[in-house]
């Protein structure tokens, strides 16, 4: 598993003491206290959406180079930024995600019968699909939807258990058809039958129709390059499970929850 609360907790004090900030001093620039930011540089503590951005433009950096740890940033500390007060919410979140062949079959079965007849629908793209259904549901319900696995590779994150999903589906509930896009081969998924929605509840079907109307018509490309910017997929070694718990740390516009909800 990934440590990244220790990883990004190391960053942060690195960028503070390069900086020539007390932990005082760096905790008023932000808006915490001394001992949050002491918690959060020995990763005892999560950091938030807000506390990320805050201390990305305290530094003068990205936050994306915040999860690179290839790469030192240069510290350009700006002495007169005002930063909102960032909000409050729960600090510890643990992701076990849990299988549900059920679930994943009738989810898939709901794609194709809504999209999967749009001609830039094939496996790439659905293998994306997916992947935002379960960490946009995540993020906002802190839940697991399908709880499937998926791994870093090059064209984005991929559902491990999706091979062997689709082959006890094939001729059952799906068929599986190869072709062309733009010259380009592309594996297509046709349903069989209509996915049998009983098995999902309203806060399930609004996410993935809400992921279906902002991503269904991107082609594989456009969509891999898309999900190459969500802060999980980011922060994952090539060829690693992304875990669920990263979800915490995106950024807009991928981030689809309000966390404002969450101050006390």
């Amino acid at each position: 598993m990934i440590k990244i609360d220790k990883i990004l907790g190391e960053k942060v004090k690195s960028l503070r003491e390069k900086a020539g900030l007390s932990q005082q001093d760096f905790a008023h620039k932000i808006g915490v206290s001394r001992p949050t930011v002491s918690q959060i540089e020995s990763g005892a503590r999560k950091l938030n959406p807000d506390e990320l951005l805050s201390i990305a433009r305290l530094f003068n950096i990205s936050v994306d180079l915040l999860f690179n740890l290839d790469k030192e940033p240069q510290v350009i500390l700006e002495q007169n930024i005002e930063l909102e007060q960032p909000f409050k919410k729960n600090d510890i979140r643990i992701s076990v995600p849990q299988k549900n062949l059920k679930k994943f079959k009738e989810i898939l079965l709901y794609i194709l019968n809504r999209v999967g007849s749009k001609p830039n629908v094939g496996e790439t793209v659905i293998y994306k699909l997916l992947y935002f259904i379960d960490f946009d549901y995540y993020e906002k319900y802190e839940e697991q939807l399908i709880g499937a696995t998926y791994i870093k590779n090059h064209y984005g994150p991929t559902p491990i258990e999706f091979k062997k999903i689709v082959e006890t589906m094939l001729d059952k509930d799906i068929i599986k058809v190869e072709s062309k896009y733009f010259d380009y081969p592309q594996t297509k998924y046709l349903p069989l039958r209509s996915a049998d929605i009983s098995c999902f509840n309203g806060k399930e079907i609004e996410v993935i129709e809400n992921v279906l109307n902002k991503l269904s018509d991107m082609k594989a490309g456009q969509i891999s390059d898309y999900s190459h910017g969500d802060v999980p997929w980011m922060v994952t070694e090539d060829g690693k499970p992304i875990e669920y718990e990263t979800v915490f740390y995106r950024t807009k516009p991928y981030s689809v929850r309000q966390y404002d909800e969450d101050v006390q």
